[in-house]
C-alpha cells in the first residue's frame, strides 16, 4: 500500500473539509468529523491546521490558486493586455462558477455575520489575489499603450465585481428561483465592456 505523504494527507482533509462545509455549513462542521472521514485522529488533523478557520483559509487558497494561474502566465512579457485579460476573465468565470466551489459564496453570505474571520480569510485569500491579478493585467496593458487607465486599483475592483456578482447569481440566487445566467456568455460579454473601456482611444479594443 502506498505511503500517503503529509502532502497526500493535506489534501485529503481539505477535499474532506471542502464537502462537509458544502454539506453543513462552517458552524454545522466539526473537526473529528473531517479526520474520520479521511481516517485519522483529530490530534492528527490538529498537526496540519490548529483550528477549523485554518482549514477554512487553507480551502479557501487551494481552490483559488486552482483558478489563477489558467490563461496567465507567471510572466507575462510579450503577451496582449487585452489578450490576457479576456483569458483570465474566462477562466475566472467558470471556474468559480462551478459546482465544487458553489458553497464558498454561499458560506460567506449565510454564516458571514456570525463569522466575521471567515469573511476576512475568504478576502484575503481569495479576493484580494484575484484583484491582484486584474490590476497586474491592467497595469500591464497600459505599460504596452493598449490600455487608458488612471486608477488600475480601482478599475482592478469594478473588473473583479462582474465576476463576483455572476458567483453569486449562479450560487446563491439561481437557486433561490432567480433566471439562470450562461455563464460563458456572461464571461464574453463582460471581457468586451471591460477591454473596449479600457482601450477606448486607442482603436484596437479587441
Amino acid at each position: 500500500m502506498p505511503r500517503i505523504t503529509p502532502a497526500d494527507r493535506r489534501a485529503r482533509i481539505l477535499e474532506a473539509a471542502r464537502e462537509a462545509f458544502a454539506e453543513k455549513g462552517f458552524a454545522g462542521t466539526r473537526l473529528e468529523d473531517v479526520a474520520a472521514k479521511v481516517g485519522i485522529s483529530r490530534p492528527a488533523l490538529y498537526l496540519m491546521f490548529d483550528s477549523k478557520e485554518a482549514v477554512f483559509r487553507g480551502l479557501v487558497h487551494a481552490l483559488v490558486g486552482e483558478v489563477l494561474p489558467v490563461g496567465l502566465p507567471e510572466n507575462l512579457g510579450n503577451v496582449p493586455g487585452p489578450y490576457a485579460l479576456r483569458g483570465f476573465l474566462r477562466a475566472a468565470f467558470v471556474r468559480l462558477t462551478r459546482p465544487d466551489l458553489a458553497f464558498l459564496p454561499r458560506l460567506i453570505v449565510g454564516e458571514g455575520r456570525q463569522f466575521p474571520d471567515l469573511v476576512r480569510s475568504y478576502h484575503d485569500e481569495g479576493v484580494a489575489r484575484v484583484l491582484d491579478v486584474v490590476e497586474r493585467i491592467i497595469r500591464h496593458g497600459v505599460t504596452r499603450g493598449e490600455f487608458i487607465c488612471a486608477d488600475p486599483v480601482l478599475a482592478a475592483r469594478s473588473v473583479a465585481g462582474g465576476v463576483i456578482m455572476t458567483a453569486l447569481w449562479k450560487n446563491v440566487f439561481e437557486p433561490a428561483g432567480a433566471p439562470p445566467i450562461d455563464v460563458e456568455a456572461m464571461a464574453a460579454l463582460h471581457a468586451d465592456l471591460v477591454i473596449d473601456g479600457l482601450a477606448a482611444g486607442r482603436g484596437e479594443a479587441r
